[in-house]
């Protein structure tokens, strides 16, 4: 019997002692939830969207939507706001016509950077007019005129990725082998705008840290008026060439070669150019003398012959604004920020249409806030103030005089939809989204009304229309946790959650989050899990809808707790700055004065507590695991780093500098902690093609574990990348996982001192 099975058994016979057994009813919520049922479809969060979009006209609101039978195959569909229909657009299984879609390599890596682990329709654009979408499917580009049906504008064996319309909706631009391509819609004419891209050369394309680590997904640019596309050249000559093992569908295993910068190794080599759309032309736009840069930013101002690019040094401890003229004028540097530890990069920049200003976020009061600057570099004033972070710039309405923003001034908790006037006023700020959750919106240009995907943690995500104001228009999704939903049946498991703060070593407080076992009863004692991430750039305690493998946990008969330690995001940078030169301390302290507040509640048993965790969490589990066996007795570690040197220059260069500087990485990594992991406590887990964490972290663990004589359980998945994707394989890894966590933690054959 599977183990969630079993404890759902048990806990009925239990109950049911003395009394007439009956099978649970679904009707009653009480159905065992199991793994292949947490993984299966449809989705437990009920019908849920992606890729919300208002059209340009503000008629109607599109997104993707799962399959009910799949919900990783995504559709097309719209929300008709003048007749409250909702219908599809684009079935993606009657387009393929009955094929299996199938990626490059290209788009394979590029969806690993996006985190987008559907299939089907998967990203998709308006036309400024509003009259058309534009949307790629198994490697080709479709036109969808509204009202009409999908027109193919490609039919070829390569791959068209990076589409989309340009902004007055005369062409279609892409990228194909590596070069710029673009299609006039009045006449269908093809025209390649770069030749030069193939080998380690890319043309509009984003370069893998820029993918991977700047959240910079494209290399190429429209000015607003049409004549001209900024885009970049990379030369990835300089960085380092490694292998990694792919499987075919066929099973055949296959050697994939990929540039990857370690850190302290070679970046490629980056330049910045402008080509005219009529004839071909190009320019090149002067980046400074200093050539080991990030570009991380482009954007055209209004006037579309000037552009603005951003500038960051190696060591991120420097980023420019810069303005060029297109005309081979000089480009002029009219902001700078700096930071004794690093700079986080945004999207937080507007240039206004009908003045000289533009709206700049920057972290300089320790605290993600929005200025407003003339284009010349001088500073009008801020827009927001407080011990509080914007999380990022919605739209400008100016016009109104109005912003609009998302962050966090009503607690890190709950993310909220915000307006202040343009006109430097704080005090003004008004809150848009009444309800307690985490909101995520997308404000039409004209200002007028927005779209909320907004959760709780008894909320599954909802998707409505509201006026600017934050008042109801109607509901696009309701999603109601009701008879025909698909998690109903299990909602009787549901665990209990709560929300609480801890003080970390030197009095800082952490939120953490507490779920219990839906039959939670508080004279036993329980094993415990903690869930960690623990690395900088994510937030994990939210008032916000899940159902992950935490919950599977608490189903099984595990109280499990989420830790937000120091050096996590939305708190400020000076909550975050504890990382610097120094990975693998202070978060590392943060999670033990949590385990140990977790072995003190009365209905924890103290001696059974395990950690698992992914990516940074795994290297957090390593760790854990070494620097505090006393209380985490078993651990699951998913693709780990275990030695920086081995991570990508951009992230870890960040945070720890460079690797010829000190001795940083040895004390950061986990390898001169390994003898304190006890005896079996270790699971190891790894995709073996993972482009992102490379297996290398993995290999060098267990040669470093066998020397120790440090016996660990192990379990590798050919083929798989750093999210290890597949119902299947996902499975089998969640399934392994709470077998592992049973014999450790309940069934008393754990880890031996």
């Amino acid at each position: 019997m599977h183990p969630i099975a079993r404890t759902v058994a048990l806990a009925l016979l239990v109950a049911g002692c003395g009394q007439k057994s009956e099978a649970p009813s679904e009707d009653a919520g009480t159905l065992p939830l199991t793994i292949d049922r947490f993984v299966g479809s449809p989705s437990l969060n009920g019908p849920s969207v992606n890729g919300l979009k208002i059209a340009p006209d503000g008629s109607r609101v599109t997104f993707l939507k799962g399959k009910e039978e799949d919900f990783r195959t995504q559709d097309l569909w719209e929300y008709d706001i003048a007749s409250g229909e909702t219908r599809m657009l684009v079935d993606s299984a009657v387009l393929l016509g009955g094929a299996e879609e199938e990626l490059d390599e290209v788009e394979k890596a590029r969806r690993e950077r996006q985190r987008i682990s559907a299939k089907g329709i998967v990203e998709y654009s308006w036309s400024k007019d509003g009259k058309a979408l534009l949307f790629p499917l198994n490697g080709d580009l479709y036109y969808l005129p509204l009202g009409g049906a999908p027109k193919r504008l490609t039919e070829t064996p390569a791959f068209e990725t990076d589409a989309r319309f340009s902004p007055k909706g005369h062409y279609v631009s892409f990228i194909r082998e590596k070069n710029l391509y673009v299609i006039d819609l009045a006449t269908g004419e093809e025209r390649q705008l770069t030749h030069e891209g193939g080998g380690t050369i890319l043309m509009g394309m984003a370069e893998f840290v820029a993918q991977e680590e700047m959240d910079r997904d494209t290399g190429y640019w429209w000015a607003p008026d049409e004549n001209h596309i900024a885009f970049t050249r990379v030369d990835e000559s300089p960085v380092k060439l490694v292998n990694r093992y792919e499987i075919t569908k066929d099973g055949v295993v296959t050697t994939i070669p990929q540039r990857y910068p370690f850190a302290g190794t070679p970046n490629v080599q980056i330049a910045l150019g402008v080509v005219d759309v009529a004839n071909g032309a190009k320019s090149w736009i002067d980046l400074g003398p200093e050539e080991d840069i990030y570009l991380a930013r482009v954007d055209w101002l209004p006037d579309s012959q000037h552009l603005s690019y951003q500038r960051e040094s190696r060591d991120q401890k420097r980023l420019d604004l810069v303005i060029a003229p297109i005309d081979g004028g000089t480009p002029q540097t009219v902001l700078t920020e700096t930071a004794k530890t690093w700079i986080n990069l945004h999207h937080s920049l507007k240039f206004l249409e009908h003045s000289d200003r533009f709206v700049w976020a920057s972290e300089r009061t320790g605290f993600r806030h929005l200025y407003l600057y003339k284009t010349d570099g001088t500073l009008i004033g801020p827009l927001t103030e407080g011990d509080w972070v914007v999380s990022g710039l919605e739209r400008v309405d100016e016009d109104a005089g109005r912003v609009y923003f998302s962050g966090f001034a009503d607690g890190v908790l709950e993310r909220h939809l915000y307006v202040v006037p343009l006109e430097p006023d704080p005090r003004a700020m008004e809150r848009l989204t009444p309800e307690e959750g985490w909101h995520a919106v997308d404000v039409s240009e004209d200002g007028s009304v927005f779209v909320d995907h907004y959760s709780a943690p008894d909320t599954p995500p909802r998707v409505a229309l509201k006026k600017i104001d934050g008042s109801l228009l109607t509901m696009i999704e309701e999603n109601r946790l009701d008879a025909g939903h698909p998690y109903y049946p299990y909602r009787a498991g549901r665990p209990l959650i709560s929300f609480g703060t801890l003080a970390a070593e030197d009095g800082t407080p952490l939120y953490y989050t507490l779920m219990k076992p839906a039959n939670f009863d508080s004279a036993r004692r329980y094993p415990a899990i903690v869930s960690v991430y623990g690395g900088p750039g994510a937030q994990r305690v939210a008032k916000r809808w899940s159902i992950d493998f935490d919950e599977m946990l608490t189903r099984a008969g595990y109280v499990v707790m989420k830790l937000d330690n120091r050096g996590s995001t939305n708190r400020g940078k000076a909550f975050e700055d504890v990382l610097y030169r120094a990975m693998g301390k202070t978060e590392v302290t943060d999670q033990v004065t949590g385990a140990h507040f977790l072995a003190s509640l009365p209905y924890v048993d103290g001696k059974r507590i395990g950690v698992y965790g992914w990516s940074y969490g795994g290297f957090m589990t390593l760790q854990l695991l070494a620097k505090a066996p006393d209380i985490f007795k078993a651990g699951m570690a998913v693709a780990p780093v275990t030695d920086w040197r081995l991570y990508d220059t951009h992230y870890t260069e960040r945070y720890l500098g460079d690797p010829a500087d000190g001795d940083v990485y040895e004390t950061s990594s986990v390898f001169p902690y390994i003898d304190g992991i006890r005896p079996h406590a270790l699971r190891l887990v790894h995709g073996m093609a993972d482009d992102n964490v490379f297996f290398d972290n993995s290999v060098k663990l267990m040669s470093r574990l066998q020397e120790a004589r440090k016996p660990f359980a192990l379990m590798t998945y050919p083929g798989k990348r750093h999210g290890i994707r597949g119902e299947a394989v996902r499975a089998h890894l969640w399934t392994q996982a709470l077998d592992f966590f049973d014999r450790h933690l309940k069934n008393g054959t754990g880890a031996q001192s």
